[in-house]
């Protein structure tokens, strides 16, 4: 029977096969063939993408290889220099031999605060070289180790309850954590700490501020001979420390001279400014990068900075970083300023000197501020700028260089060329038109002059300072028309205001200057409906204005109508060459069109100073000034402003002084501080440097 069954499917077989052979076996090597070539295909694909990355890709690969095992480390360039017009130095670049730490693989807080204690018992290190950043992140830290449930920790102390619940929530922004503690965080939080726990700490800090991208941090800055020699004989029991010999720092060599204006630079191990973190990350700072915190430092960081040096860091299998510098630092370039730095000394010299002996005198109770400016009209060059604050009570003085531009002042008189180029060009008052300087009687109330010097011209009127003069341009501008004993009738008092600004912006008052450095203010404007207030704003008792803006209008006058832009940059050199990257020359802003209403104002200004109106001193002297006085009542007291430029045929400097409160308005005014101390002394230092030609 099974026999019989084998015979069956035997026979089966061969009927199902029997003549269909060679259709199954082409049927076989089709199908062979299409997995042989999905196969080959395969395999194309693979051998072309292993030729595409390693021919067309090597590059990206090769950088995304790196990034995963090494990473990126910047050194900051030597600085560039600040040089005033002659070349002398102002901000100048030294050596620096800084211990510099790259934070090893795998390093944990409890080797940071091993290795940080290390430094500060083997190394000098004091607390008076801590800048107050560095001794409230101190704290932070300091906080940061307590323990959960101490009241302070982590500053918890220093945070209202929503605030801390919004900081443990993530609501809170880092911006606004950082602005709580640092206005919360006072010197008694500080004197919580020992003074080994604050170097402690602060050193931690300087550690570990960039250890996640592994930059090189300054641990500490100039250190002696000594301490360099011995972390090079014990580098083994420093990991991650070595000396930057390379390193720089910043030196001043004329001191307080002109220290605001030329402004700061942060060291490396404060890094950037808080204020100005996001500004220089977007220009590709890093967090320790020491950079320009104020003044012209600030202002031109991009030149001075230079271009940091890159080096790649890779680490061996002890966990040690290895540097290969993959491009050089480029030192920064050197910046030339518009100042003469012997004029500059004088004139501090001068207003320091005036200041200790006059201010706070009797009849001078609230003399404590005095700023001095003086630039080439025909280019806008600053040759110098000093001002000084006085503290009433200890006669201590504060150097405040910058107040020429960030401080108002009220003009008063010194204004009325600008005054006088309104009403001629407007044509409500016309050239040598003669007024009849007498006391006005309007609505019962008097306005008149320093005293009545009857019929004046223009040139008179701008002599002996006449306000009449003054008032009747403000009346007629003003579409109305004086009538003694009647009020006036002025329409648009507002209006009016709007047109005398506009006319006095022309020469630069109430405008920013535009100079080049941080933080100039614009001006201040005064408010009032009553038609009045156009009478006191023609002889400059209503806004104010830097002493900057009142050298900018007297060098228009200067000039003949021609504003240029003010400037404290001349060029820009590569760093120890006289190659020039940048030059700073003339840059007319604007011209003022009426040259017969300027002529006549300049011919004003001159018969001030030859009649004796503008100081004796000044009068006596063989260059020929053209000048403008100009008080101002400021409550109880009365501000003194003197303009002017020399020699008058041919100008080549201009000059502002301002003496805030400086006079008490008693019977026995005082005389003007600046006509009478400050601006004969200051001429004599400028004619001796730059003698006027023959």
């Amino acid at each position: 029977m099974a026999k019989f069954f084998r015979n069956i499917k035997k026979r089966i077989f061969i009927f199902f096969t029997k003549g269909d052979s060679k259709p199954t076996d082409r049927i076989i090597s089709r199908r062979i063939l299409g997995f042989a070539s999905i196969v080959t295909i395969f395999f194309l694909v693979i051998f072309v993408r292993l030729i595409y990355i390693q021919v067309f890709s090597n590059d990206r690969y090769t950088t995304l290889t790196n990034d995963y095992t090494s990473v990126t480390q910047y050194i900051s360039a030597p600085r560039g220099q600040i040089f005033d017009r002659n070349g002398k130095v102002l901000a100048k670049t030294v050596v620096s031999h800084n211990i510099v730490y790259t934070s090893p693989n795998n390093m944990t807080t409890e080797d940071y605060l091993l290795y940080a204690n290390r430094i500060v018992s083997v190394f000098d290190v004091s607390t008076e070289d801590f800048s107050n950043t560095d001794l409230i992140q101190a704290y932070i830290t300091y906080t940061s180790f307590l323990d959960e449930d101490d009241p302070q920790y982590q500053c918890r102390h220093l945070y209202k309850d929503s605030e801390w619940e919004s900081l443990q929530n993530g609501t809170m922004s880092t911006s606004r954590q950082t602005q709580i503690l640092y206005d919360r965080i006072t010197e008694d939080e500080i004197e919580e700490m020992s003074d080994d726990e604050i170097k402690l700490y602060v050193i931690y800090n300087r550690m570990t501020t960039s250890n996640s991208s592994s930059l090189e941090n300054v641990v500490l800055e100039d250190i002696s001979d000594d301490d360099v020699a011995y972390l090079v004989e014990h580098k083994t029991e420093f990991p991650g420390f070595d000396v930057d010999f390379g390193g720089w720092k910043r030196e001043y060599p004329y001191g307080e001279t002109l220290s605001d204006v030329i402004g700061s630079v942060t060291t490396s191990t404060e890094g950037l400014p808080i204020d100005y973190v996001d500004y220089y990350l977007q220009k590709g700072f890093q967090y320790n990068s020491p950079v320009g915190e104020s003044g012209l430092e600030f202002y031109y960081n991009d030149y001075l900075a230079g271009v940091s040096e890159e080096s790649v860091i890779t680490y061996d299998s002890n966990g040690l970083a290895h540097k290969e510098v993959t491009r050089s630092a480029q030192k920064g370039y050197d910046l030339y300023l518009t100042i003469d730095i012997d004029l500059q000394e004088s004139l501090d010299e001068i207003l320091s000197s005036v200041l200790k002996e006059h201010g706070g005198t009797e009849g001078r109770d609230e003399f404590k501020s005095l700023f001095t400016c003086m630039m080439d009209p025909n280019s806008g060059d600053v040759l110098a700028m000093s001002g000084y604050t006085m503290d009433l009570d200890t006669k201590d003085l504060t150097y405040f260089a910058s107040g020429n531009y960030v401080s108002l002042v009220n003009p008063g008189s010194c204004i009325k060329g600008a005054t006088l180029y309104m009403g001629q060009t407007e044509g409500v008052v016309s050239i040598g038109e003669v007024i009849n300087d007498a006391v006005m009687n309007i609505d019962g109330e008097e306005f008149s002059s320093y005293e009545s010097y009857g019929p004046v011209n223009d040139i008179q009127a701008l002599a002996v300072s006449s306000n009449v003069y003054m008032f009747n341009i403000a009346i007629r501008l003003g579409g109305a028309t004086y009538v003694e004993g009647e009020g006036l009738n002025i329409s648009d008092v507002g209006g009016t205001l709007d047109l005398m600004r506009s006319y006095y912006s022309r020469f630069g008052l109430g405008n920013k200057t535009g100079i080049d450095v941080p933080g100039e203010v614009e001006g201040y404007m005064g408010y009032g409906n009553l038609p009045g207030i156009t009478l006191n704003y023609s002889i400059g008792q209503l806004d104010m204005y830097t002493p900057l803006q009142l050298l900018q209008y007297v060098s228009v006058i200067a000039t003949g109508g021609s504003m240029y832009q003010i400037h404290l940059m001349g060029h820009v050199n590569e760093s120890g060459s006289e190659n020039v990257v940048e030059t700073q020359g003339a840059v007319l802003k604007s011209t003022l069109s009426n040259t017969e209403s300027l002529s006549r104002i300049q011919e004003g200004f001159r018969a001030c100073v030859t009649e004796g109106n503008c100081g004796t001193e000044i009068q006596a002297r063989v260059e020929g000034v053209a000048a403008k006085t100009g008080t101002a009542e400021v409550g109880e007291y009365t501000t003194a402003n003197y303009v002017g430029y020399a020699p008058y045929d041919n100008p080549t400097v201009s000059f502002a002084c301002s003496a805030p409160t400086s006079a008490d308005n008693a019977h026995d005014l005082k005389g003007n501080a600046c006509t009478n101390y400050v601006m004969p002394e200051v001429l004599d230092a400028y004619f001796e440097l730059y003698p006027a030609s023959e």
